[in-house]
């Protein structure tokens, strides 16, 4: 019977029995009152299933006993029936304490976010009371990430650079480099080696640097140490280092450049610098020498020139030889001292040019025939080619003088070789030397080659 029954039957009985329902009514109120309080002195049943997951946010590199969660939906673990338990792969990163679960670093670790294989840490909260099935929940703690990271340059971005020295003035085109072999017969062939040349303001190297943190970068090029007058940026986003002029082999052979990355997002500004060294190859730019040079400066810079050769020879004269020069033999070789092409040698047509050979590889010049109808004191003026083997638009030219002599078989002969004379005593400080026949004393030699002698005494 309900209360609104217990009302209605009240309303409608005699009044004994009226009085007899209020008391059946008052002990029932009485007894419902005395459970209700009974039962609220137990503690409440399943506790555990009133909770929920957890989502929270903790700094990298937050210290040992950082605050992570409060519990307390799943009421007093220390007064009450609950039990509360930490699981899964993420939990050594956590520790219980009451009702609330703290950070534990305490073993040495640090909370770096670059570090872990994710920046969410995954726990499992187990909730278990007697008498009541286990509930687990997911404690999902998101690890925020703190500018602690410097830029970091990739090694191999910023190893050690090799550069023609013509990349800087090249227009796209091709160099043949080539070395002279020996083939079967003795004599040389070429080998080509291709080496492309980049373009004006061409890209030497791409400097590129990490942030661990994520942060934008930017690349600028110091430009108060090393040789920063010889590059330069055009976006200071993409790393890029251009050539800003051309560069020389003969005066300089390596250059370094230092690179900082800089921090573009952040209050820090964080930087790293790094220390590239560019190395600088020699490229084809330089025109065969012929040694020993003479050197002249035109516009401040040091020009070798050729030297003339000279050499005496004799008409009627066997070929015995290469021909002996002063001031050495004839000799050139690439200016380009870090490629050294081979060189070719030839004689220009011209008076002359017909007597004489010149060895193409050695520079070695020769009679071809003897010269019998020659006359003396002919000089020929031969004009001695140098050529790159691989490029002949690149030569030089020398002259080689050469000047035909009578032969010389025969030594100057005087008529005797004692004289014997005399000189009269005079105050005249000029007299004249006589014999004993009153003859005035003659001296004249004379030679089989030449008529003509001259002497001193």
């Amino acid at each position: 019977m309900t209360e609104y029954d217990d009302k209605e039957q009240i309303k409608y009985m005699p009044v004994q029995s009226n009085l007899a329902l209020c008391r059946h009514v008052l002990r029932r109120t009485e007894n419902e009152l005395q459970s209700n309080i009974a039962a609220s002195m137990q503690p409440a049943g399943d506790q555990c299933s009133g909770g929920s997951n957890i989502f929270t946010e903790i700094p990298e590199n937050s210290p040992n006993g950082t605050f992570v969660a409060n519990l307390s939906m799943f009421g007093d673990p220390v007064t009450s029936t609950v039990k509360l338990c930490l699981s899964g792969t993420d939990s050594d990163w956590f520790y219980l304490d009451g009702k609330n679960v703290w950070l534990n670093v305490s073993f040495g670790k640090t909370l770096d976010k670059e570090v872990l294989d994710s920046s969410v840490l995954l726990v499992t909260l187990s909730c278990s009371e007697e008498g009541y099935p286990m509930v687990q929940y997911r404690i999902i703690v998101q690890i925020l990430n703190e500018n602690d990271n410097k830029p970091k340059f990739l090694e191999e971005s910023i190893a050690a650079q090799n550069i023609s020295e013509v990349a800087a003035i090249a227009k796209s085109r091709i160099s043949l480099d080539c070395i002279m072999m020996p083939n079967f017969w003795g004599y040389f062939g070429i080998l080509h080696f291709v080496r492309q040349l980049a373009e004006v303001d061409s890209v030497v190297f791409t400097a590129k640097a990490m942030d661990l943190d994520g942060d934008t970068l930017m690349y600028v090029i110091d430009r108060t140490r090393g040789d920063f007058k010889y590059f330069h940026m055009d976006l200071p986003y993409n790393g890029k280092v251009l050539l800003s002029r051309p560069l020389d082999y003969e005066n300089i052979q390596e250059l370094e450049v230092i690179i900082h990355a800089v921090e573009m997002t952040t209050r820090e500004r964080q930087r790293s610098t790094a220390r590239v060294r560019v190395i600088v190859l020699d490229g084809d730019d330089q025109y065969p020498q012929f040694l020993p040079c003479l050197y002249m400066f035109h516009d401040g810079v040091k020009v070798c020139t050729s030297p003339t050769y000279l050499v005496n020879i004799t008409s009627r004269l066997e070929p015995v030889g290469p021909l002996v020069f002063t001031p050495g033999p004839i000799f050139a070789e690439d200016g380009d001292k870090g490629i050294m092409t081979p060189i070719s040698y030839s004689l220009l047509s011209g008076p002359g040019s017909d007597l004489f050979q010149i060895d193409n590889i050695t520079g070695s010049v020769s009679l071809i025939n003897t010269l019998e109808s020659i006359p003396a004191s002919t000089i020929y003026n031969l004009k001695v080619m140098a050529l790159q083997v691989c490029d002949s638009r690149k030569f030089s030219l020398a002259e080689a003088k050469i000047r035909v002599l009578a032969p010389n078989r025969h030594a100057p002969r005087f008529g005797a070789t004692q004289y014997q004379a005399f000189v009269q005593e005079d105050n005249n400080p000029v007299a004249l030397v006589s014999t004993y026949n009153g003859r005035v004393l003659s001296l004249m030699p004379s030679d089989g080659d030449f008529p003509n002698v001259s002497h001193t005494i």
